[in-house]
């Protein structure tokens, strides 16, 4: 169980305080609720550009690393198509430094066209280095789009197109920013070797006056269910043969996600799993193959993806791959099968709650889907899967009207 209490500030901020004493370090983490999923169509990429332009200086402090380092923290930050995070860590006695730089973020960036041109060139040059010119690099602009056709998952957290970012005008950003980086939309953690009156006390002196900002409620066109199979064929210069194929899946607040977790497990989770064996080790038509999910807070997308061997023709690849689908959708997995990816999971969310960072990061996504204490009821989720489950959930998500399907051929 991790322990924690919270409050609210007058602004409407939440604020969750996780005691642990037995480190001497302390972290902040931030978390907006703001993702690509909330951007214009006709200017994506916005939320990942404020990640960049969150280290450009804020309105009374022009540079924001330097005091962190000399207070001996370090820091990072990290968007996704459903939210934005910044986190801290840094020496427990220096907590203040994390309050007074975080709370001038949160007040207001220091927006100046210098600092947007610079943070534009980054982007821009990220966008280029990582989509435009890396072998396979469009793969999931174009699979996003082929799987979406109406909800804001179908662009990527980069943006839509380089455009879009080459474009943004300050006054577009800045009112990007004073929509959506508000106390009232905003979750703030603060763990480690800190007391509950302490922040208390920080959080009200650096964050109490900051104006509350409007409640942003979403409002965003869902995704009608796929009656038919979508498929696409990209021939480009690329050394291997590529084949990546999803499915759409629940959302992250439904037992069904859990299910899902389990089975992309099964499937894929290392050596000895079914599609390494089958299509890696014995059939030889894979080099690699892997599925998962994208983890995304409304309903996602389940990827199977892999290179091929050369020479192995594409479709006879393909038709492997479904005869595995087949298996699980079809056989109950053994309980020992079962058991061993629930182990698996139970291990890796123990050995996640060991790093202080890490738990506050968790109680600020949980906090930021509904209550930062589902945090605690993970494992009990995960234990409740059965094989039926497993079986029916398959059957649910692996139907070909359900799929979408890219050949990435080497030219």
């Amino acid at each position: 169980m991790i322990q924690f209490e919270r409050f609210t500030l007058s602004n409407g901020l939440r604020v969750i305080v996780h005691q642990d004493l037995s480190t001497p370090l302390a972290v902040m983490n931030i978390m907006y609720d703001v993702g690509a999923r909330d951007e214009n169509p006709k200017q994506t990429g916005f939320a990942h550009l404020f990640e960049h332009l969150m280290f450009g200086g804020s309105v009374n402090i022009e540079d924001y690393d330097e005091p962190l380092q000399m207070a001996g923290g370090e820091n990072n930050a990290y968007t996704t198509n459903d939210l934005t995070n910044y986190y801290i860590s840094l020496p427990a006695e220096n907590l203040e430094t994390a309050f007074w730089l975080e709370s001038d973020r949160m007040l207001s960036l220091a927006f100046g066209d210098k600092s947007l041109e610079t943070q534009r060139k980054v982007v821009c040059e990220e966008f280029k280095e990582h989509y435009l010119t890396k072998p396979y690099g469009d793969v999931w602009h174009k699979m996003r789009e082929l799987s979406y056709k109406v909800h804001p998952y179908r662009w990527m957290t980069i943006g839509k197109e380089l455009s879009h970012i080459e474009d943004a005008k300050l006054e577009d950003v800045k009112n990007f920013f004073f929509k959506h980086y508000r106390p009232l939309n905003a979750v703030l953690v603060v763990a480690g070797n800190v007391t509950t009156e302490k922040v208390k006390a920080l959080a009200e002196k650096w964050f109490g006056d900051i104006p509350s900002g409007e409640k942003y409620v979403r409002n965003l066109p869902q995704e009608p269910a796929q009656t038919e199979a979508r498929r696409m064929e990209i021939h480009a210069d690329v050394p291997l043969d590529a084949f990546y194929k999803t499915w759409h899946m629940g959302s992250r607040l439904e037992q069904r996600y859990y299910i899902t977790d389990l089975l992309t497990d099964i499937l894929s989770g290392g050596g000895s799993s079914r599609l390494y064996q089958s299509l890696v080790k014995e059939q030889q038509l894979f080099s690699n193959i892997e599925c998962h999910h994208f983890g995304s807070t409304e309903n996602g997308l389940v990827a199977v993806e892999g290179k091929l061997v050369k020479g192995v023709k594409i479709e006879d690849a393909e038709q492997a791959v479904m005869a595995e689908l087949e298996k699980i959708k079809t056989v109950l997995v053994s309980e020992l099968e079962l058991q061993k990816v629930k182990n698996k999971t139970e291990s890796m969310i123990a050995f996640e709650d060991m790093s202080v960072m890490s738990r506050a990061n968790s109680l600020a996504y949980y906090e930021n889907l509904g209550d930062a204490a589902w945090m605690n009821d993970e494992l009990t989720k995960y234990a409740a899967v059965t094989v039926e489950d497993i079986r029916n959930e398959a059957g649910r998500i692996f139907r070909e009207e359900n799929s979408n399907t890219i050949y990435y051929l080497a030219k």
